[in-house]
Order: C-alpha cells, then sequence, then structure tokens
C-alpha cells in the first residue's frame, strides 16, 4: 500500500480551485491511499532534475506533483497539467547534511543566474566568503552543488539576489556569515532551523528527512487522517521548527516565556502546548488569555486540536477575570457583584481633590497600588512607583492614599468590587502555598497542574499573582506567550518582579505578514523598545518575514462620506475577487464608525466583521481596512492623559495608541487598506 506525505504548500494549492476540482481531488487522493483500481498512478517527468518526481493525475487537467521514495509519497502540489509538468522539472529535493531536514531548490532558476554572479565577478571586488573554506561551508549543511555560486559572490547583494530560490536553512546562516557573524554564530541560524537533533544524517533518506520537517510533511495513513488534514486549517498541523521545538519540548524546570511580534505564531505554539499537556494527562490544564472573546475564540480553535472528547475535557479555557470572579464566589457562598465602570468614573469624581484628577487617582490605584498589592499607607510611602512621571512627596502621597481609600470604603459598604479587586482577593485566597491544592483538602481551590497564557502582555501584577497561586511550581507550570509591543493596556511590568523566574525564549520570523505590512507596522509602531514581561526593554531588532507582498493601501478622503464610500468599494471588489467574507474585516477606534462602517457595508449587501481596534486582537484575516486614522480620533483624545497632569502618563498612552493601531493593521496576511478623512493621524508613517 501506498503511503501519503502531504506538503503545506499542497493545501494551500488545493484551497485555490475550485470547488468541483477540489472535491474530484479528494477522491482521487482517497482512492491512492487505498490502491484502488481507479486511483491515480505515478507518471514519470522528462528533463526533470530530481529523478525521484513525478506526477499524478488528480482531476481533470489538473496533475500533483510528488516525489517518491520507496512506498512513500510526498505531495508538493496540485496545479494545472502544463504548470505542473513545468513545476515538476524545476526543482529538486535534497537533505540538508548538518541538520537533516528536507529542502526544496529552485534548480531551474539557480542555473539561469549563475551566468550573471559569473560577469559579475569578472568585475573585481573581494569574494564574500573568502574566509570560509569549502569544509567550513560544508560543515553548517551547505549543499556541495551551491558552493560554486557562492565562490562568484562578491558582495551581500549578490546573496540576498538568490535567497528566493534558497531554501532558509541554506540561506540563514550564509547570511550571518555574510554580514560578518562568526561560525558559530552561522550556527545558531542553522539550529534554529530544525525541530529535532538527528543522531545520524543520511543525505539519501528523503523518508527520514520528512518525518524531521513537520513544516513540511504531515503523514496520513487512512482515509479518516487524509480528510482531518483536507479540512483544518494549516496551522493544525504544520509548525514551524522553533513553533513545533516550544510546544512539543517534554519538560521545562521552570516557567516559560516566549515572545514575538505579530504573525510570529505565539497563540499557535500556546495551543500545541495545551494539548500536549493534556495528552500527558499530567493534571488539569488552564489556558487562560485576557478577555472572554478571545478565549471564546481559542477554545474553538482548540476544539480542532484534540478530536479525542476525554483529552479535550482535560484544557479548561477561559480568561482571568472569570477565573478570579468563580474563586471569590466559592469562597464566599455567592456571586460577588461587579461595579460598573459609569458609577466608578463617578466614585473618583467624588474622591478627586483639587491637586489629583479622578484620572491621575485611578491610575494611581491601579498601577502603583492594588500592581504591589500595598495595604497600608506606610507600604504605599515607601513603595517605588514605576511608570508614574509625577513624583509625590509624603504629604501627596497621604492625601492619595486617603482618596483611593474613600473609593475603595465606598466600594465596600455598596457590595461592589473592580475586576483587579477581585484578581486580587481570589490571589490572596489561593496564596498559601499550593503544593496541596492538588488534594482532597482543598475543595473549591482551583487545582491547576498547567497553566497555559495567552496575551500575557496585558494581564495586571494582581492577576499574575492570581495565576501563580494557581499552579504548584513545578516543573511545566507555567507557559506563557506575549508580545510587549502588542500592548493595549498599560500593564508594565516583567515577571521575575512577580516571582516568575521564566525562562525567555524569543521568535524572530512572522510567518503571516508579508515583509511590506510588516516594515510599514513597525514604523507605525515606532519600533523602539518596549517594557514589560521581561526585565529591561524588548527591541524589535531581527523581527522580520520571509515573504514578500503587496505594499499597505493609504487613502486619504475629503470627508467621512466619502471615505466610507471608498470602503464600500474597495471591500465590494475583494469579494469579486473571491475572497471569503470570514476573510475580511473592517476596524475603527470609535464605536461611531463602527456602527456607521456596519450600517452601509450591511445596505450594500456586505456581511464581514466589523469591529473596534480592541477587537482585532488575536484575530487574523487574508484582508483588512482600518478606516478612521485620522488626526483626532486616532489617538484617541479622551484617552490620553494631559501633558500638565502627568507628561510620563502620556507619553505611556501615546504609545498604547500606538500599540492599538498595530495590532490591528497586523491582524492582515495579505492586503491592508488604511483610510482616513481630513488630516492623517500622526501616527500613519511618511
Amino acid at each position: 500500500m501506498p503511503r501519503l506525505a502531504i506538503s503545506p504548500e499542497f493545501l494551500r494549492g488545493l484551497g485555490a480551485l475550485t470547488r468541483p476540482v477540489r472535491q474530484d481531488v479528494a477522491v482521487a487522493m482517497r482512492r491512492f491511499l487505498l490502491n484502488a483500481s481507479a486511483a491515480p498512478h505515478p507518471e514519470k517527468v522528462r528533463n526533470s532534475r530530481d529523478p525521484r518526481v513525478a506526477t499524478l493525475r488528480l482531476a481533470d487537467r489538473h496533475r500533483g506533483v510528488v516525489v517518491r521514495q520507496d512506498d512513500v509519497y510526498w505531495l508538493l502540489t496540485v496545479l494545472p497539467d502544463a504548470e505542473a509538468w513545468s513545476y515538476a522539472q524545476r526543482y529538486r529535493f535534497g537533505v540538508n547534511t548538518a541538520i537533516g531536514i528536507v529542502e526544496t531548490w529552485d534548480a531551474e532558476a539557480l542555473e539561469r543566474i549563475e551566468p550573471a554572479l559569473r560577469r559579475a565577478s569578472a568585475s573585481g571586488g573581494r569574494p564574500l566568503f573568502e574566509n570560509w573554506c569549502d569544509a567550513d561551508l560544508l560543515n553548517i549543511g551547505v549543499d556541495a552543488h551551491l558552493l560554486p555560486l557562492l565562490r562568484l559572490m562578491t558582495s551581500e547583494s549578490h546573496l540576498a539576489a538568490v535567497e528566493p530560490l534558497l531554501p532558509y536553512s541554506q540561506y540563514a546562516p550564509l547570511a550571518a556569515l555574510a554580514r560578518g557573524d562568526s561560525l558559530a554564530a552561522a550556527w545558531r541560524e542553522l539550529d534554529a532551523c530544525r525541530s529535532r537533533a538527528a543522531d545520524e544524517i543520511d543525505p539519501e533518506d528523503l523518508l527520514a528527512a520528512l518525518r524531521r520537517s513537520p513544516d513540511r510533511a504531515v503523514f496520513v495513513a487512512d482515509a479518516a487522517e487524509l480528510e482531518r488534514v483536507l479540512t483544518l486549517p494549516g496551522w493544525c498541523t504544520f509548525l514551524y521548527p522553533p513553533q513545533h521545538t516550544y510546544a512539543n519540548w517534554p519538560a521545562y524546570e521552570q516557567p516559560v516565556l516566549i515572545t514575538g511580534g505579530a504573525g510570529t505564531g505565539k497563540t499557535v505554539i500556546a495551543l500545541h502546548r495545551a494539548a500536549l499537556l493534556a495528552r500527558a494527562a499530567t493534571g488539569p490544564v488552564l489556558l487562560v488569555t485576557f478577555s472572554q472573546s478571545l478565549a471564546t475564540e481559542l477554545s474553538a480553535r482548540l476544539d480542532m486540536i484534540i478530536d479525542d472528547e476525554v483529552v479535550r475535557k482535560r484544557v479548561e479555557v477561559g480568561n482571568v477575570d472569570r477565573l478570579a470572579h468563580r474563586i471569590v464566589a466559592e469562597a464566599e457562598g455567592r456571586a460577588p457583584a461587579l461595579v460598573s465602570s459609569d458609577d466608578l468614573s463617578e466614585l473618583w469624581q467624588e474622591a478627586a481633590a483639587g491637586r489629583f484628577g479622578s484620572a491621575f487617582l485611578l491610575r494611581e490605584w491601579e498601577q502603583v497600588i492594588l500592581a504591589q498589592d500595598l495595604r497600608t499607607l506606610e507600604e504605599y510611602q515607601a513603595a517605588r512607583r514605576p511608570g508614574r512621571g509625577v513624583r509625590l512627596d509624603p504629604e501627596a502621597r497621604t492625601l492619595v492614599w486617603e482618596a483611593v481609600q474613600h473609593v475603595v470604603r465606598r466600594l465596600r459598604e455598596s457590595g461592589r468590587r473592580t475586576l483587579l479587586q477581585l484578581a486580587s482577593e481570589a490571589a490572596g485566597l489561593l496564596g498559601r502555598a499550593v503544593g496541596d491544592l492538588l488534594g482532597d483538602e482543598a475543595p473549591g481551590r482551583e487545582p491547576y497542574r498547567h497553566i497555559v497564557v495567552d496575551e500575557a502582555q496585558d494581564l495586571h501584577p494582581a492577576q499574575w499573582r492570581l495565576l501563580r497561586a494557581a499552579v504548584p511550581v513545578a516543573p511545566n507550570d507555567l507557559f506563557i506567550v506575549g508580545d510587549p509591543h502588542q500592548r493595549m493596556f498599560d500593564t508594565r511590568v516583567a515577571l521575575t518582579d512577580l516571582g516568575i523566574p521564566a525562562r525567555h525564549f524569543r521568535l524572530k520570523i512572522s510567518h503571516r505578514l508579508p515583509a511590506e505590512i510588516l516594515s510599514w507596522g513597525v514604523r507605525l509602531r515606532g519600533g523602539g523598545p518596549a517594557d514589560g514581561l521581561v526585565a529591561g526593554n524588548a527591541a524589535m531588532y531581527g523581527y522580520r518575514a520571509l515573504d514578500n507582498g503587496l505594499r499597505p493601501m493609504v487613502r486619504g478622503y475629503v470627508d467621512a462620506e466619502a471615505e466610507i464610500a471608498g470602503l464600500v468599494s474597495t471591500v465590494a471588489e475583494w469579494l469579486e475577487e473571491g475572497v471569503p467574507t470570514a476573510q475580511i474585516a473592517v476596524a475603527a477606534r470609535t464605536s461611531d464608525l463602527v456602527r456607521t462602517a456596519r450600517t452601509a457595508l450591511r445596505e450594500a449587501g456586505i456581511t464581514v466583521k466589523v469591529t473596534s481596534l480592541h477587537g482585532m486582537k488575536g484575530l487574523e484575516f487574508r484582508r483588512v481596512a482600518v478606516i478612521g486614522v485620522a488626526d483626532g480620533i486616532v489617538p484617541a483624545p479622551d484617552a490620553l492623559t494631559p501633558a500638565d497632569e502627568d507628561p510620563t502618563a502620556r507619553a505611556h498612552d501615546l504609545q498604547r495608541e500606538r500599540g492599538l493601531l498595530y495590532v490591528a493593521c497586523t491582524r492582515a496576511g495579505e492586503v491592508l487598506y488604511v483610510s482616513y478623512s481630513g488630516r492623517a493621524s500622526p501616527f500613519i508613517p511618511a
């Protein structure tokens, strides 16, 4: 019986076909797996650059391209007949001799580029790789066929010209050497391209290489597995090497923090890590995120990964607020009452003295007093106030403390609390040593053995104390993913300051964003360092995309009516191009703009997701339109602290608004459309 391995490129090609053709391809693949009489049979390719390449007729005028070794067929793509034959002739396939993963080479294009490189080298210049002998290059996995081309290169631009033609596992270490880095640095780049270590590497054993390359192939043994692979999104099946490594590492001896920019796959890692821990059956798992809407999305995505009902029940998915609410409710025997934002605002207005405004007092309470769990005036007098720009002498701190206590008293009298108060109280309930929480003597506690945290950058210190208290200190206790640059709220705390000494790993490659959207987004965000999660500042240096695409479309309109008309026209064009409605989103900063856009699109017969910038958090789409990015709307004036009240807080507010826009814009994996009427927001890159 033949065995089948499927590449992610095949699934992308299959998705681009019409529905009848897709159905015919699926039927043909099932027949092939079963070795049925009507199954497609391999056909040799003339003039192929790899003798193992063949084609399979999978539908009318459509062929799959496969690489065959023994009874295993690696299905690479499905294309119309002529394109399939051309593809089959163009590429060759090999095994990286240093790390044992499979590599795909655009052999035809490399042959065409050689004369140009030879002419360039004849004009003089020092050879780019003159400091490294052939043995050095072969030792870092460079393919022997590539060595003659490398010896022709005299500048980094020559290497950049062939980058699209090389496997990334070839280009990455060579780029390090071209920058002047050491062989050790080149090895680090290469090491990031593998998911697991290889004891012995046979350059001819393509099957073993495929098993070491979870981002390039998934094996299907029967029709049920085939159906699952064909119907699930690619992220359920294919993980890039760092994603696979971090998600599937057997045991971490201490908490783990993984940071990375938009599109690097942090949420995918969190989901697969939760699934791995659930399958291990070592105890209950909590997958937690910032908001309930994100928790609902994570739960649905986890259902796709875990098809075993028993395993799935081992993972609870929720947000920190619900966790705190449940702990307090169980301890008190009734559901706690929450104060509304309007009522809370009135209380702070009531407490505000002439020297301090209500917004200042609220931030001081949340960012200093609740953040550090300060219980007395003496503790507050001695506390540091990181991130707060206005210095307070002892007399001023006394005034602030009295104002805060007034609000706390009024809340207590009315029997109401804020969500952060609930988190703080829940942490206190679980604050004793939690090693016994897995036992029967602690009914009503949260007996989690593992906690996986997504969108960690927006959690408040009180919420972190709750999570730390909800899981025993043990291997695989806390697994955390986040990005300080995507922070939507002013929570700036290093995990080490909260008693969570996390081992830090950083993702550098965005697999969702094309380079054009990524670079535009980085300029929009400011590109500078951001604090939070890790000690010091986290920089965006080294964050990059591997694919190219379209530059963001920035459109200015004379008035709001024209801007909405432009939005409707643009989304209609996307739908005419065949983009599914579920892959289109529209976002705006204000609720009025959201309602206006939704109404206009609905009147045009268009139903796509329309939400606030906050509502885009954690989601991804092929095409995104962000409207109303005008001066006076973005940044939102009422979200900014007056400069004369606290200049540092205002600077943080501006960065938070930048981050909010950055998050919404980087949800687009294919096309980003940004519009404004009147004067553009100062955040839009020039």
